[in-house]
C-alpha cells in the first residue's frame, strides 16, 4: 500500500486527483487541505481531512496539487519534514526549474504534466470529442522527469501520473529542462500568446464591420485547415498565395530574434516569475 497525500485535495486540481487516484486498491489517499476553508470543504463532501504533519510523517508520495505561487513556500516548510525516500511530486515544471524546491538529499522530485488531448484525435463518444482540457474522457499523453532520485524512482512517478491523467496515448520521460522549453516556452510564451493574437485578430475584423459570426466561421475554419497542414495531419499545401503572404507576414509582425524567448536564461525568469520569486 502506497500512501499518497494530496496537498490542495480540495481544489480544482486536488479534487480531480482525488477522484481518479482513489479508485487504485493500492493507493491509501490522505486528503490534505492548507486552509480552513478548504478543510471545511473535504468534510462537506466526506472525505477526512489529514494534517500537514501527520501526511509528511506518512505520506510516500505527496502530490502537490496547488497554484504555482503556492509550491515554494509550501516546500519549504515541508520538504524538512518528509520520511526520507519519500517523493515530491508538482504538476508543472516552473518550481523545480526556478530552484524553489529545497535541497534534500534523501527524497526524490518528480514533475509531471499532461499535454492536454490532441486537436485531432479518434475519439468516438460526444463527451470524449468534447474533453479539450483531459478530464478523463479523451485520450493523452504525459510528460514526466525525475528531477533527483534513485532511476527506480521514475518509475514509481510515472505510474501515479498515468493514473491520474488516464486514459494515456504515450507517456514521455524527459529532462527538467525539456520540460520547461515545453512550458511555459513553448505552450505558453509562443503558443496561447499566438492563439490570444488569432482572438485579437478576429475581433478587430469584427471592430471594421465583419459579422461576428462569419468572422468566427471564417477564423476557426482557416485554423483548423491550417493547422492540419502545417503539422501534416493530412497530405496538402497551401497556395502559392498563402506562403507569400506568410513570409511577409513573418517579418512584418515577429521580431527577427523571437526566438530568444527559448533561451535558458529568459526561461528561468519566466518560471522565477511564474512561482513568485522575482
Amino acid at each position: 500500500m502506497t500512501n499518497v497525500a494530496i496537498f490542495g485535495a480540495a481544489g480544482n486540481m486536488g479534487t480531480r486527483a482525488c477522484n481518479r487516484l482513489k479508485g487504485y486498491s493500492d493507493y491509501n489517499i490522505l486528503y490534505v487541505e492548507l486552509t480552513p476553508a478548504g478543510v471545511e470543504k473535504l468534510k462537506a463532501r466526506g472525505d477526512t481531512p489529514t494534517s500537514v504533519d501527520d501526511a509528511c510523517k506518512s505520506a510516500d508520495i505527496i502530490l502537490l496539487a496547488i497554484a504555482d505561487k503556492y509550491i515554494p513556500s509550501v516546500a519549504k516548510e515541508i520538504v524538512p519534514r518528509m520520511k526520507s525516500g519519500a517523493m515530491l511530486m508538482t504538476l508543472d515544471p516552473a518550481a523545480a526549474y526556478a530552484g524553489a524546491l529545497p535541497e534534500r538529499k534523501d527524497i526524490s522530485y518528480f514533475v509531471t504534466h499532461p499535454t492536454h488531448p490532441p486537436l485531432y484525435n479518434d475519439e468516438t463518444t460526444e463527451e470524449a470529442r468534447k474533453d479539450y482540457f483531459g478530464a478523463g474522457f479523451a485520450k493523452q499523453s504525459i510528460v514526466s522527469a525525475l528531477v533527483q532520485g534513485p532511476d527506480e524512482d521514475f518509475a514509481r512517478g510515472e505510474e501515479l501520473a498515468k493514473r491520474y491523467f488516464s486514459p494515456i496515448i504515450r507517456s514521455h520521460r524527459l529532462t527538467l529542462e525539456q520540460m520547461a522549453l515545453l512550458e511555459p516556452a513553448m505552450s505558453e510564451t509562443c503558443g496561447a500568446t499566438f492563439i490570444v493574437a488569432l482572438k485579437e485578430a478576429m475581433d478587430e475584423c469584427i471592430r471594421q464591420g465583419v459579422p461576428e459570426q462569419a468572422a468566427k466561421d471564417f477564423m476557426l475554419g482557416h485554423i483548423n485547415v491550417q493547422l492540419a497542414i502545417v503539422f501534416e495531419a493530412i497530405d496538402w499545401k497551401m497556395s502559392e498565395g498563402a506562403y507569400l503572404v506568410i513570409k511577409n507576414a513573418m517579418q512584418r509582425i515577429f521580431k527577427p530574434d523571437w526566438k530568444d524567448v527559448f533561451n535558458r536564461e529568459e526561461v528561468k525568469q519566466s518560471v522565477r516569475k511564474i512561482v513568485g520569486m522575482e
